[in-house]
């Protein structure tokens, strides 16, 4: 384990997504993806040949599975049920925080696999050039949502503080102010 404890996502947000259909969330977390790789084009360039393989992300305190499948010219991310999972070359599994808190560069991702509060299994070095892309991108997920609900934008930013303190979870990068711009 690591020196802190890392949250789990909150009871009630795991309870509320359990009986999600998996479709929308696979829509909304493609265009999500398909956003992203647009708005940084160096993460397909940075995962080079691994870019082609099918990443399966296991945040255990969600009641489904994602597949990630960055691809060259139509990413996509796929929900699943967890009963059957997908073929994948690379499972990486930990709490939602783990993934946030390295996505957002406020967790060490080397740290957090070596202390296996996230494990790796199938195809190491696909799963280290994802987070390797991942960290050179310096991605803000609240940025990205922003960008994604243009419309309701303003008011998004100004919760994701307070959510963040509800939740311990890490919902933009810790060195800019929540919905900045890159």
């Amino acid at each position: 384990m690591t020196n802190l404890t890392l949250p789990h996502l909150p009871r009630p947000l795991a309870l509320a997504a359990k009986p999600l259909p998996l479709a929308p969330i696979t829509l909304m977390l493609t265009t999500l993806a398909r956003q992203l790789m647009r708005r940084h084009p160096g993460l397909l360039k940075r995962l080079g040949e691994h870019a082609q393989r099918r990443f399966l992300l296991d945040l255990t305190d969600l009641p489904f599975l994602l597949l990630l499948e960055p691809g060259s010219s139509t990413p996509r991310v796929t929900a699943h049920p967890r009963r059957r999972p997908p073929d994948n070359d690379a499972r990486i599994a930990g709490l939602t925080a783990a993934f946030l808190g390295m996505m957002h560069g406020s967790l060490d991702g080397d740290a957090l696999f070596f202390s296996r509060d996230l494990v790796v299994e199938g195809d190491t070095a696909a799963a280290l050039a994802l987070r390797n892309a991942i960290d050179d991108a310096e991605l803000d997920l609240t940025t990205e949502l922003s960008v994604f609900i243009k419309p309701l934008s303003p008011l998004f930013t100004r919760f994701v503080p307070l959510a963040e303190r509800l939740t311990g979870l890490a919902l933009h990068r810790m060195d800019r102010p929540a919905g900045a711009p890159l």
